[in-house]
């Protein structure tokens, strides 16, 4: 029983400890643009982004600005920040359950606050690292990966203990 509890704590502080290198690390080494121009097909792709354009963090954001590599490394890059938040906040949750005998909105709540301090703390951590910005929009698109899976969590947790007789 207690290796379960330590592997299901283990998998949310792994994912911190990946996203504390990840920021670590200044853009040079992550970026994507030379092994996206390796692999896809750029030209082929380059009229289907051409209509897209908006602003983000104070910057256009659109093929003309970014080329074509650049467009689709933002999706990737802002797709991953939805996404790992919304792992963390679950594998979080996981974990606290694993420990704690609440309810699933206080354990939920919980791993909420734990998933946007984290977020929170990355977005500073970042800060520290050379030729990256942090970004408070980032910390919201965070937490939107953490309130999708927050609530996808409580649904499942409502419709499975529903009561079927009425």
């Amino acid at each position: 029983m207690m290796l379960k509890k330590v592997l299901y704590t283990a998998i949310p502080l792994t994912i911190m400890v990946i996203l504390f290198i990840s920021s670590s690390q200044p853009y040079e080494e992550q970026d994507l643009r030379p092994t996206l121009s390796q692999y896809l097909p750029i030209e082929t792709l380059k009229p289907l982004l051409e209509p897209i354009q908006f602003t983000y963090h104070s910057e256009k954001v659109s093929v003309e600005t970014h080329g074509v590599e650049g467009m689709i490394e933002f999706f990737l890059r802002k797709g991953a920040h939805f996404s790992i938040y919304l792992l963390l906040i679950w594998t979080t949750f996981l974990a606290l359950l694993q420990w704690l005998h609440k309810r699933v909105w206080k354990l939920l709540s919980i791993a909420f606050l734990i998933t946007m301090a984290y977020a929170v703390f990355d977005e500073f951590h970042q800060s520290l690292t050379p030729n990256r910005t942090p970004y408070a929009g980032d910390v919201l698109l965070d937490g939107s990966g953490a309130l999708t899976a927050g609530l996808a969590i409580w649904i499942f947790y409502k419709w499975k203990n529903r009561n079927p007789s009425g």
